[in-house]
């Protein structure tokens, strides 16, 4: 369980990983010291898995996000398998997820264009095993976040 002043931690680390052991003492009220003790047994337990860049999808020429239900033509451990470890290696494919109800997975992915989606589609998910898509193309993104509620 964590306490208060780990969950602030974890809070002021979500708005800015790169912020300065002193700066990120300063706002949680202890020593840098102690700050730093507790930011790597919040490492070391598993609570912060790592930091990563917020990069420009535009700027980076991959501008189209898209959603894409997929539904496999058989539900065995091997198909399953199979189109686990396929996915795992498209990189336009930015999480993909096994679901609950009329499909198998979804798949979110980022690609240039449409064009380049259907180059896409064809390439990589329309493979062995898969019967059927359905795409769905974000014409606005409303939120996109990867911070986490603390409570």
């Amino acid at each position: 369980m964590l306490d208060k002043i780990s969950k602030k931690i974890l809070a002021e680390l979500q708005n800015d990983g790169r912020i300065s052991n002193v700066e990120l003492a300063a706002r949680v009220n202890l020593s840098p010291a102690a700050c730093l003790e507790r930011v790597r047994k919040l490492h070391e337990s598993g609570y912060i898995m790592g930091y990563t860049a917020q990069l420009n999808p535009q700027l980076l020429d991959v501008s189209l996000l898209v959603f894409i239900e997929v539904v496999l033509d058989r539900t065995t451990p091997e198909v399953f398998d199979a189109f686990k470890q396929s996915v795992q290696m498209i990189p336009e494919v930015l999480e993909c997820h096994m679901v609950a109800g009329g499909f198998d997975y979804l798949v979110k992915a980022r690609v240039k264009d449409m064009a380049a989606y259907r180059e896409f589609l064809g390439k990589t998910l329309l493979q062995k095993g898969v019967r059927e898509t359905h795409t769905y193309a974000v014409m606005e993104e409303v939120k996109n976040t990867t911070k986490l509620p603390i409570r």
